[in-house]
């Protein structure tokens, strides 16, 4: 039985349970408050009994000295009896108005005989009910017992507490009631909040990009539902914004896979078509074999640098498992300089200005990656540009960081396209070929070795100009660098 009402309880809604124990807490009050009021009461009530009781006696002890009896009797239904004491025994004196029960008077006669103060005894006398007596001596071997009904002080303290249950009982009702609504009232936010959350663990959170559209917006509640809210609404928020980025993610890993897939696909087709035309022609032309095979060559050599840049990426993304970096003391101002010198031979019709402000940059970095992200810096420059087109290369210190810029004066990157031309396989013209504009791996390629190294690589410029920002921190000061690292390759101006 216990166990049913308890799990009766817990099926409970929060505000009824509130209510439901408001309403045992104000139970309880109201007993202790009751009780408290009730023998408080009859405690005032008996008092002035007894006050009004000793009164009466003291003006009967006066007309039993001298009449020997009472004659008059206070009130009705009060009893008085005068006893001559002597031993253990009492003896009533008649006349006498005494009720046919007198064994409770006697009883307290006999007492009185060996007491030197007044007696006070409550009593119940058959046929009559609960009287308060008091007896006292009006001389030696005399003894006066008073008999005060108690029936208006039971009736009293029997209505008060009927009062005080149906006031109680009111009062507990309409506190449990309005109690009820009140909490249902105040709990409205996190119903309202439940609902929300209910109406989110609805919403299809697989494929659109639009997410969570539900918010908490009530304006009620009071600070802590407030808190609440505000905690809600935040988590919301946090859940809105990484779905945005799985989303973006997906849809980046989709069109990454068609990317490559399409640039695999291209060289693979190539190698099958020469493979066929090989077949077909090398027993009869041994020219056509020779020109295939070199055709097959290339388009595996391509399909190889794609699949090592992919590596690469793959590897640079997992860096926490397995780092693809070989980190050593180098110069920066060095490995621009090497740079630029293959830059110039394969590019001689654009000329190159390279800046270097400090003599040397030695920096703890990986050469051949750094020199990597130079190479692809550079090419890009020359690729997207007409011949002629102006290249320069600064390198400079400032706010502990090094930086190189590579620039370059051609037509420019629309602004469209600056945010992605990072990314995997992007392109800015589209109709651009292969052969001559790459797989788009190359930006992508650099942005991550870069931040391989815990530096940044950014886009900027205007219409008619391309910069590139490569910025690597310093780290540790070298004290001084040793001299190779003062041996440049290059002269800075040189162009």
């Amino acid at each position: 039985m216990t166990g049913q009402l308890r799990r009766t309880y817990r099926r409970l809604r929060l505000g009824t349970r509130l209510a439901l124990g408001l309403g045992v807490l104000s139970l309880v009050v109201f007993a202790v408050v009751g009780t408290a009021l009730t023998t408080y009461m009859r405690d005032y009530l008996e008092a002035q009994l007894g006050d009004q009781l000793q009164l009466v006696q003291v003006l009967q002890s006066k007309d039993a000295q001298v009449h020997g009896v009472v004659q008059r009797q206070p009130y009705y239904g009060w009893y008085t009896a005068v006893y001559d004491v002597s031993g253990d025994s009492a003896v009533l004196r008649r006349p006498a108005d005494v009720p046919a029960d007198t064994r409770a008077l006697t009883a307290l006669a006999e007492t009185m005989a060996h007491s030197d103060t007044d007696l006070r005894r409550t009593a119940r006398i058959d046929g009559k009910g609960t009287y308060r007596l008091q007896a006292c001596e009006v001389e030696p071997g005399v003894v006066l017992v008073s008999a005060a009904p108690m029936a208006d002080v039971q009736a009293t303290v029997r209505q008060l507490i009927t009062v005080q249950v149906v006031a109680f009982a009111l009062a507990l009702l309409a506190l449990v009631v309005f109690g009820r609504a009140m909490l249902r009232r105040g709990l409205k936010p996190l119903s309202d909040m439940a609902h929300t959350a209910h109406g989110i663990a609805s919403h299809n959170l697989t494929g659109s990009a639009a997410r969570l559209p539900l918010r908490d917006d009530g304006r009620s509640g009071g600070p802590e539902v407030e808190e609440l809210r505000t905690a809600f609404n935040t988590m919301l928020e946090h859940i809105d914004g990484s779905l945005a980025v799985r989303a973006e993610a997906e849809q980046r890993l989709r069109r990454f896979v068609a990317d490559a897939s399409h640039e695999l696909r291209t060289p693979l087709m190539s190698v099958r078509g020469y493979a066929d035309l090989f077949q077909y022609a090398a027993a009869n032309a041994p020219e056509e074999r020779d020109r295939h095979l070199a055709r097959l060559r290339a388009e595996a050599a391509r399909m190889g640098l794609l699949l090592d840049d992919l590596l690469l990426l793959a590897r640079l993304d997992a860096a926490e498992v397995e780092t693809p970096l070989r980190m050593e003391d180098a110069d920066l101002v060095e490995l621009v300089c090497q740079a630029a010198d293959a830059f110039r031979a394969g590019h001689p019709d654009r000329p190159l200005t390279v800046t270097t402000g400090p003599d040397a940059v030695p920096l703890r970095l990986d050469p051949l990656r750094i020199r990597q992200v130079l190479d692809n810096l550079l090419t890009n420059a020359a690729v997207h540009t007409p011949a002629g087109t102006e290249v320069s290369v600064e390198v400079s210190v400032s706010s502990g960081t090094a930086w190189v810029g590579v620039a370059d004066s051609g037509p420019g990157i629309p602004a469209a396209d600056r945010e992605r031309v990072f990314d995997r396989f992007y392109r800015v013209d589209k109709a651009r070929s292969r052969d001559r504009g790459g797989s788009g791996l190359g930006l992508a390629v650099a942005r991550s070795l870069v931040r391989a190294h815990g530096g940044t690589v950014a886009l900027t410029g205007e219409p008619g100009a391309t910069v590139f920002t490569l910025g690597i921190p310093l780290g540790r000061t070298h004290s001084a660098p040793s001299a190779s690292l003062r041996t440049p390759v290059c002269r800075p101006g040189e162009g």
